[in-house]
């Protein structure tokens, strides 16, 4: 049976026009604009950092579980927004990881693994395409 951990609570108004979106205990407190606009942050950077952030702890949980020093990991992400042929939008995600502990082979297999345990991986799976990079290599998934 499945267990819930944690439950993120936040309140948008305005959306991403005009918005402001504050967290339940008042810690993320943001103006959304436009990406074109400025003045604001938009949810593909709230994305893009929350991908990452949550990739990083899968890498972490990966590694202890492999016994494996992955140094200081860091991941450049990008998310892009797409236009699509309906008239609609979708998004997309790259994240470079760079694992200085281990060697390329290694970077692209733990990258892999950390794909399949992260939540933001398994949420986005077969819904956005994700591209992954370890160490400069892309990882086929």
């Amino acid at each position: 049976m499945a267990k819930v951990i944690y439950t993120a609570k936040a309140t948008v108004t305005g959306g991403r026009e005009n918005g402001h979106g504050v967290t339940d205990d008042g810690a993320l407190d943001i103006q959304l604009r436009p990406p074109t606009d400025g003045g604001g942050t938009n949810p593909e950077q709230l994305f893009a950092v929350g991908y990452a952030a949550c990739f990083e702890g899968a890498l972490g949980a990966v590694g202890r579980r492999q016994k494996l020093e992955l140094g200081e990991v860091s991941i450049a992400s990008s998310v892009s927004l797409i236009t699509t042929d309906d008239r609609g939008y979708t998004i997309s995600a790259e994240l470079d990881v760079t694992v200085p502990g281990v060697d390329a082979d290694a970077a692209v297999e733990v990258v892999r693994a950390a794909h399949g345990v992260c939540p933001y991986s398994n949420a986005t799976r077969g819904n956005i395409e994700v591209s992954l990079i370890a160490n400069g290599q892309a990882v086929v998934l």
